[in-house]
């Protein structure tokens, strides 16, 4: 019973921190900001909440639908494993660069976006938010939780990071003055340097899975 919680626990921690560290609230608010120069405090907040709400609802939706998706293609979780760590790790690079990853936001989608009275659904909630990155690994998960209670562990982690993701962007002026440039940035190559272990570990775990290499059970 206690070796079956610490991995729980474990599985818990592991599943906030990969998608958390892709969704990366933190990265986002320079460019949230800009995006919102011209609106009042409130405006700012209901765009967080339609963004987190979205970010929420866009993953939960890929976490049901993740098995059905691979039986209708014939996809298997090795495979998947491979590809989403090989997406991981380069956006782990590009924030470890302090570089907000292609994948989530270019530059023409930013332009679009100070130019919308209403961006929390597109571009903020999806990509920039929920981008492909963050889909993949949900979509892993979900296929690695066999009970129940890891299948509950992540829909909770996909609650507690668009709750966070809301809180952050609703106080970015605050959060900007607090941490700074240099301290987002810093915060941004801690994620990628935890992301990119994280990539490499999906992609030894599905060599493991296909036979070509050995990986440590969790």
């Amino acid at each position: 019973m206690q070796l079956e919680l610490l991995q729980a626990i474990q599985f818990f921690l592991v599943t906030l921190s990969s998608i958390f560290f892709l969704v990366d609230p933190f990265a986002l608010v320079p460019t949230f900001l800009a995006m919102t120069a011209t609106s009042t405090q409130a405006h700012r907040r209901a765009m967080a909440r339609r963004a987190s709400l979205t970010c929420f609802f866009l993953l939960t939706g890929f976490a049901l639908a993740g098995t059905l998706v691979f039986d209708v293609l014939g996809i298997t979780m090795p495979a998947f494993k491979i590809a989403g760590g090989i997406i991981l790790l380069l956006i782990g690079i590009d924030m470890v660069q302090a570089r907000r990853p292609a994948t989530n936001e270019t530059e023409k989608e930013a332009d679009e976006g100070a130019h919308k009275s209403d961006i929390g659904i597109v571009p903020l909630g999806m990509p920039m938010l929920a981008g492909p990155g963050a889909i993949s690994t949900v979509m892993v998960l979900i296929g690695s939780a066999q009970t129940p209670v890891k299948f509950t562990l992540v829909i909770a982690a996909l609650a507690i990071t668009a709750a966070a993701a809301f809180l952050i962007l609703s106080a970015a002026d605050r959060v900007r003055k607090v941490l700074g440039e240099t301290g987002i940035h810093i915060l941004s190559r801690i994620m990628g340097m935890l992301l990119m272990a994280l990539a490499v570990q999906f992609m030894v775990d599905g060599l493991a899975a296909l036979g070509f290499a050995t990986a440590r059970s969790r």
